[in-house]
């Protein structure tokens, strides 16, 4: 995975290093690729092992839920600052310190006496997470220019989707051999690997003599629109339907929302999310697209794996690697259309990316009692896979070509965080799917399924009539630099 960078030297020479030598742009991607991996593996791991830590702990169809939103409810509202703090303390430094934390919240998650440790756990797990993810994006942006960052990001892409996949047939194989806990132990060495390499590797930045302080009145009020959202969400979707408590969340939540518009729009370019990126309409576009498309795949990653587990009495491992054809596809493509995407364009791509996912979804409805995994199941997951090779790296190329080097951690942690919020909102609303048996959960499963075709639909029309061919001009972001 070598190859040359004629722009290296410029690159390092741009970003001031005060700390540290220009380190292998190779060696970089990787470091990005190990520490990021601890968020994707961790993201689907989890998936495979919700029936064994349900009838462990004892959770509930609501409960199950909430084992994947303590951890996405976190990592989608403080992603939003945690590129903030990379711009403002460094990226480096912010990244070790995500990783830290994640590794220390994995071996919390492990030794969980009960439901309510474990959800604390895996919200510390998604706080770390949301402190390395938009940190190696950037980190990566920064090391690469032109079309080698397309490669790049195509190779992080690749690598990403990899370990999101391989990480539940791991984990599956654990939970059969061991037991649910030895899923959250594989994360140690992963973590102790990313801090030992970045420490080495990674160039320290200077940063502003005086940055601007941390928008901590945004990151409260996000954090308090998505769990009140998120729980209102989940209230509606369940058995106890759309009763005054949901509505009410709901409303809670929206209240939440408008504050935190208010303040970043006050505080402007110091805003964790300043709202002048919205003033491209690609960025428009890639956001709406971001959202219904993660959602899309957020609730194929929960589902899937459960119904197989639940209605087709896999057991882990095989369910979990029912799901390879999607990181075998990603791996051999996303470099390349990451490379396209750098030379000719997104718009294309992620059109056309989204209507294929689209069609994946349509034919997961041949999914049904006794149906066969390799007529059924494995032609819709390679279609899937395909549309999302077709729109994963240009996608990511887009974002972090339509700001300038100044807002690259603010862009890519929104981003983050757009996907994020997307598969929380999916799996908020999939609760009947989790509490339905038999005949019944494959009714939901098929109802899940055409939603999430309608939303890779709408995705794909959002980057057809948003998003320019060669993307659009920077946007300006007015405020104190």
């Amino acid at each position: 995975m070598t190859w040359t960078l004629e722009t290296a030297g410029d690159v390092c020479e741009a970003q001031s290093i005060s700390h540290a030598p220009c380190a292998s742009p190779t060696l970089v991607l990787t470091t990005c690729i190990l520490a990021s991996s601890l968020a994707f593996v961790d993201g689907s791991v989890v998936n495979v092992g919700l029936p064994a830590i349900g009838r462990n702990l004892r959770a509930s169809a609501a409960d199950l839920q909430w084992l994947i939103n303590a951890y996405l409810l976190p990592l989608s509202a403080l992603l939003l600052i945690g590129g903030a703090a990379g711009d403002r303390f460094g990226r480096r430094a912010v990244l070790i310190f995500g990783v830290v934390i994640f590794g220390v919240a994995s071996a919390l998650c492990a030794a969980a006496l009960n439901l309510e440790w474990l959800l604390c756990a895996r919200a510390l797990q998604g706080t770390g997470a949301a402190l390395l993810l938009p940190n190696s994006l950037a980190i990566l942006g920064a090391a690469f220019a032109g079309e080698a960052r397309g490669r790049a990001v195509g190779t992080w892409s690749a690598a990403s989707s990899v370990a999101a996949a391989i990480g539940p047939v791991l984990g599956g194989w654990l939970i059969d051999a061991f037991g649910w806990r030895e899923i959250f132990l594989i994360n140690i060495p992963l973590a102790i690997a990313a801090i030992t390499l970045a420490a080495r590797v990674v160039p320290e930045e200077r940063r502003l003599s005086v940055p601007p302080p941390l928008d901590i009145w945004g990151a409260l009020l996000a954090t308090g629109a998505l769990a009140a959202l998120t729980w209102g969400l989940t209230i509606g979707a369940g058995h106890g339907g759309w009763s005054i408590w949901a509505t009410a969340a709901i409303a809670t939540g929206t209240a939440f929302f408008g504050g935190f518009l208010w303040v970043e729009r006050t505080r402007s370019n110091a805003a964790m999310m300043p709202l002048g990126l919205f003033h491209s309409a690609d960025f428009v576009g890639l956001t709406l697209l971001t959202l219904l498309l993660y959602g899309a795949l957020g609730a194929f990653l929960v589902l899937v794996p459960y119904l197989l587990i639940q209605g087709a009495g896999y057991s882990g491992t095989a369910a979990g690697a029912a799901l390879l054809p999607f990181p075998v596809v990603l791996a051999l493509t996303s470099r390349a259309m990451g490379g396209l995407a750098g030379r000719f364009g997104s718009r294309l791509p992620l059109t056309i990316g989204a209507m294929i996912v689209a069609l994946g979804f349509l034919a997961l409805l041949r999914v049904g009692p006794g149906a066969d995994y390799w007529r059924d199941v494995a032609p819709a997951i390679l279609v899937m896979a395909i549309g999302m090779a077709g729109a994963v790296s240009p996608l990511t190329t887009a974002v972090l070509t339509s700001v300038d080097a100044r807002h690259t951690g603010a862009a890519s942690g929104l981003n983050s965080a757009i996907a994020r919020i997307g598969s929380l909102i999916a799996t908020a609303l999939v609760g009947g799917v989790f509490a339905a048996t038999g005949l019944n959960l494959i009714a939901a499963f098929h109802q899940a399924a055409i939603i999430c075709a309608i939303a890779c639909m709408a995705a794909g029309a959002s980057a057809f009539l948003l998003v320019g061919a060669h993307g659009s001009p920077k946007p300006q972001i007015d405020g104190p630099q």
